[in-house]
């Protein structure tokens, strides 16, 4: 349960805030609602968001992957839930997205994949635990511009679900949504092959 009430003062500013989440996600954001208690937090964060939004070093899938690996070594369920909607946005296999909290036990990840989320946990780690040879391949296979990227954004994912989680905050069900859709469209695609057949 959340620790903040999540029906903040509605001011003009979270009304705007309230309007463009419900336009890009179908609802608004509990964290948005959390944060809307002190509209200068909510504005810095809102602005820091559009910014990141710009980095374009390093690739979007991995992107996902070591922020919802992150994610999951905090144990932010609210984080997990929007990044799956995120991964499954961008066409990533819902079956991977599943398998990121136990990413160790899958043959889902390719080893590109298996060092940023090893890299994900190392970095969220208190203290951080990366080592020299983590570092090295990532930087070999990546470049630096997308491995200082990979690092920035898993420590934005770090003040992310340590916030939410923190604050109480829990899926809003946006993996369900994908996961209705998911099942809407095989049926749909079974029932129109049934009708051609």
């Amino acid at each position: 349960m959340a620790r903040v009430s999540l029906t903040p003062h509605r001011t003009p500013f979270f009304r705007v805030m309230e309007w463009y989440s419900r336009r890009t996600y179908g609802r608004v954001l509990d964290p948005g609602k959390a944060m809307a208690h002190q509209p200068r937090v909510l504005w810095s964060y809102l602005r820091f968001e559009q910014s990141l939004a710009k980095w374009n070093r390093l690739d979007g899938d991995l992107k996902v992957l070591a922020e919802m690996t992150s994610a999951a070594a905090i144990g932010c369920s609210w984080c997990m839930d929007f990044g799956y909607w995120v991964g499954h946005g961008r066409g990533m296999d819902p079956e991977k997205l599943r398998a990121v909290p136990a990413w160790r036990d899958s043959e889902l990840f390719s080893p590109l994949e298996r060092d940023v989320m090893a890299y994900a946990e190392a970095v969220s780690a208190t203290p951080p635990e990366v080592t020299d040879e983590l570092a090295a391949r990532l930087r070999e296979s990546l470049g630096e511009p997308a491995l200082v990227e990979l690092t920035a954004m898993i420590a934005v994912e770090n003040l992310r679900s340590r916030m939410n989680s923190a604050l109480g905050l829990t899926s809003q069900g946006f993996k369900e949504v994908c996961d209705l859709r998911d099942r809407a469209a095989a049926t749909g695609t079974a029932a129109g092959t049934a009708r051609r057949g």
